[in-house]
């Protein structure tokens, strides 16, 4: 019960703050650019990463026994 009570007394006390702010003069600034930006440089270096990752793949695949090239059951009693 004490949780929700003091949740409510936070958010109380951020109302007031939000009502002085001008919605034509807030900006993101300079705080925004830069956590923009960082995040831009991380997916980039993640989308370089997977590129490396993927280069070293082997997509060829080993046969399975009882099937022949074409995709097909072959018969082993045969």
């Amino acid at each position: 019960m004490s949780v929700s009570v003091s949740v409510t007394q936070a958010v109380s006390n951020l109302v007031p703050l939000a009502a002085d702010l001008d919605k034509n003069k807030v900006t993101p600034g300079v705080l925004g650019f830069v956590v923009f930006a960082v995040m831009a440089v991380a997916v980039w270096g993640l989308m370089k990463s997977m590129t490396r990752h993927m280069g070293k793949v082997d997509f060829k695949e080993a046969p399975v026994a009882g099937v022949d090239e074409a995709g097909r059951a072959s018969d082993p009693k045969a």
